[in-house]
């Protein structure tokens, strides 16, 4: 799918375009670049050095949503932060594959609406359901085409990835809570709730690789490691977050949401070029099934009432 393609965005003027454009290029990237700092650095220390650089350099400068209350901020931090994101570099470190992991963590769609159907009462369409019948074969077939070596995708890696895309789930979640509050702006949004999960994340990492080793890591760091952190933070999380949010401020969910279909393609692609990533025939065609079924799930409903 290109952005030639007649999405149902064809509203949005071009400076939004751009907007889209670029954070859908900055988060395919990222897994790219998620890879490139996991080369020198351990899973949940390079996690906890992205929210230290997302957070604490603006929190004296970026005002506290004042309409959320302190627990939420803290639930969907330690929730996005240590769930999400600590759980997706360490699968990466234990053998998932950057462009696989762009496309199994896009499962959260669907995660989500199963979580939206449990504990808020919201009752999938039927096309949703085959959008997620879809997706689970493709995530079967992604699954099984598992390795035992780093060199390959592990299935340790490919679990806890869906792991993360669980995670993801439940912070779509919090962030829908946080609606029920009022407006708020997203940076704001994003520094604060990037204050939570950094204690946890060192705490844990101390736990795991041991005093020392986090010593020589952060020792050791150079421009290579200072560059991953600042893509990480502030293009990844700063500028991607913050322009998203804008988007689904000024137009519909069913206008932007597409276009996160085109985030595992770009994945995909700069895992391939830059990496030199090779997926299998049978994580190609789960790849098509998780992506068919992101498609019927969005468009669905489109469809039938035409």
């Amino acid at each position: 799918m290109s952005l030639a393609s007649p999405l149902p965005s064809a509203g949005m003027s071009q400076r939004d375009w751009l907007s889209a454009l670029v954070v859908i290029v900055v988060w395919g990237l990222n897994f790219v670049v998620m890879k490139w700092g996991l080369a020198t650095l351990s899973p949940l220390l390079l996690c906890a050095l992205r929210f230290v650089a997302a957070s604490l350099p603006f929190v004296w400068f970026v005002r506290r949503p004042q309409a959320l209350p302190w627990w939420l901020l803290a639930a969907y931090g330690l929730v996005q932060g240590v769930g999400q994101f600590g759980l997706l570099f360490t699968g990466m470190k234990l053998g998932m594959p950057a462009g696989m992991a762009s496309v199994v963590l896009q499962v959260q769609a669907f995660i989500t609406m199963l979580l939206a159907a449990a504990f808020m009462g919201e009752k999938p369409q039927r096309w949703q359901w085959w959008g997620l019948v879809c997706a689970i074969a493709g995530l079967a077939l992604i699954g099984a085409a598992h390795g035992d070596s780093p060199a390959e995708m592990t299935l340790a890696g490919f679990l806890i990835t869906v792991g993360a895309a669980a995670m993801w789930a439940s912070s779509n979640l919090l962030t829908r809570k946080a609606a029920q509050y009022g407006a708020y702006t997203p940076v704001g949004f994003i520094v604060w709730t990037s204050l939570f999960p950094i204690v946890p994340l060192l705490a844990l990492s101390v736990g795991v690789d041991g005093v020392d080793a986090v010593a020589q890591q952060l020792q050791g760091i150079g421009w290579r490691e200072l560059g991953v952190i600042a893509y990480l933070a502030l293009l990844s999380t700063l500028l991607g977050y913050g322009l998203w949010t804008q988007l689904l401020q000024r137009y519909a969910a069913s206008t932007v949401a597409p276009l996160s279909l085109l985030v595992p393609v770009i994945g995909l692609l700069s895992a391939l070029l830059l990496l030199g990533e090779r997926p299998t025939m049978w994580q190609w065609l789960g790849t098509l099934g998780v992506l068919v079924g992101m498609v019927v799930n969005q468009f669905g409903g489109r469809w039938l009432r035409r």
